[in-house]
């Protein structure tokens, strides 16, 4: 473990250096073309993209780039994908396409893609043979390479793609660019051991890497001290974390100590799989105010039957049975989830077993989605793939239960006070948003100085899914 991380901080250094290098660079692109180089960098996904891209974003803005989020203001535009689902592999094709009409207008224009699509050989053979617009091709494995890559490109003006399989390191101490001062997720882990039957993200993201607990407490201290008040913990498993650690950490050990950090006033973390939720977890949920009282718990599906063929490793009962231990310890915690509606197989039958679920446990909110094909998954070679208008008629139905049981449960804090922690500024003027522990989004009386800030209000009314509240001394 030492000799490995002894391989990151050499390679931390190396990357620091080619951004020095690549900043010498742009300032001698900028001198001759008489103006700032401008970077633009597009995120598609998960939260675990969002934190690459804040990444990428630091790194760009060390090497001498001004970041804007208009497109065509850029000299370089980094598209960070997503292929999760099929909608997702289409938007960036169509990107690239506005992209191609961008670069004829822009020739200079440099193009990159990365992300989870660049995991997969038969897209990255489409993009080399159909999209001669993209200049720079790095996948989910080799992203700290980026300082590396960006200065082959500006340096031999010729496609630069590297992809790797996968990989042991884990360079994080890179510079970052965060959306937010006060707010920042923080990778845990890497990669997925799952292999959900319908999921690629464990052949694009690669298997679980647990980051050392020392490096994870080292960061979120220097965030603490920069005024981050609020902490993501992040992966795709976070419930499993340290399992493949030589010392011995559980997730529920490493969410205590960093509760422990001076200056951090909220902890959150993002995913968990039912199957690792241990009821340790929940304890140090119920017995420390800090960790925010919201657990995003994906059930996928109300079958067994369907759960089974999903290779979710639980049944509906034990997942209602976990709901019941969390809500007896924590009792108004928020539960959100996500369901996949017309997996291959499902009868009309196990469809009702989801709605049952869905009305049993009464989430905050859920993500529903159908079903995609993904090649190179188990499901997708599933036969008896269920008809479209089969399909979008169940999802319809579900998408009306969860809105009506999801106000019915968002609305119980009604007349309470809760403390907000204001993230923007709202359209309505006078006002602006934040959230409470338990993820739900209140708007109340404010202005830009409040930004940041945690603040006392009561929840007047209940709109759905939010609130408006009033502020208290």
């Amino acid at each position: 473990m030492e000799e490995l991380r002894a391989k990151n901080r050499e390679e931390e250094i190396r990357q620091n250096d080619y951004i020095k290098m690549t900043a010498e660079k742009v300032r001698r692109i900028a001198d001759l073309r008489g103006h700032a180089l401008k970077a633009c960098v597009v995120t598609f996904g998960c939260q675990m993209n969002a934190r690459d891209s804040e990444k990428l974003k630091g790194i760009l803005a060390e090497s001498g780039f001004l970041m804007t989020e208009e497109e065509q203001d850029a000299d370089l535009v980094i598209c960070n994908t997503c292929t999760v689902r099929e909608n997702a592999d289409q938007h960036v094709y169509g990107r690239l396409g506005r992209l191609t009409g961008l670069k004829k207008k822009k020739p200079d224009l440099i193009v990159g893609l990365c992300g989870c699509m660049m995991q997969e050989d038969h897209v990255v053979r489409k993009i080399r043979k159909s999209y001669p617009v993209v200049d720079l091709i790095f996948g989910t494995h080799n992203l700290y390479t980026f300082p590396e890559l960006l200065y082959r490109r500006l340096t031999e003006g010729k496609r630069v793609v590297e992809l790797w399989d996968g990989t042991d390191m884990i360079v994080e101490n890179l510079p970052v660019r965060r959306k937010y001062s006060f707010k920042s997720g923080v990778n845990i882990m890497f990669g997925c051991d799952n292999f959900c039957s319908y999921c690629i993200v464990p052949y694009v993201r690669g298997r679980e890497r647990s980051r050392n607990p020392a490096d994870i407490l080292d960061e979120i201290g220097r965030l603490a001290g920069d005024g981050v008040k609020e902490i993501m913990l992040l992966g795709q498993n976070v419930n499993s974390y340290g399992k493949k650690l030589d010392g011995a950490i559980t997730f529920s050990e490493l969410l205590t100590k960093v509760c422990g950090v001076p200056g951090i006033e909220r902890v959150r973390f993002m995913t968990s799989h039912p199957k690792d939720l241990s009821d340790d977890l929940i304890r140090v949920i119920a017995e420390n105010e800090k960790i925010c009282r919201h657990i995003h718990l994906p059930v996928q599906s109300g079958s067994s039957r369907i759960l089974k063929n999903m290779n979710r490793h639980y049944t509906r009962e034990e997942y209602l049975g976990l709901v019941d231990r969390i809500r007896e310890a924590v009792p108004d915690i928020s539960l959100t989830t996500d369901i996949i509606v017309g997996f291959p197989g499902e009868t009309e039958e196990d469809f009702l077993d989801t709605m049952s679920l869905v009305e049993k446990v009464g989430f905050d909110s859920a993500f529903t989605f159908i079903y995609s094909r993904r090649t190179g998954t188990p499901a997708a070679r599933m036969e008896d793939q269920i008809p479209d208008d089969v399909v979008h008629s169940r999802f319809d139905r579900l998408l009306d239960l969860v809105k009506q049981t999801g106000e019915e449960r968002s609305s119980r804090f009604t007349g309470q006070m809760k403390d907000v922690l204001v993230e923007d500024v709202n359209r309505e003027p006078g006002y602006v948003s934040g959230r409470i522990s338990e993820n739900i989004t209140v708007h109340l009386p404010g202005d830009e100085s409040d930004i940041g800030k945690i603040i006392p209000v009561r929840l007047e009314s209940c709109r759905g899914f939010y609130y408006f509240g009033t502020r208290q001394s």
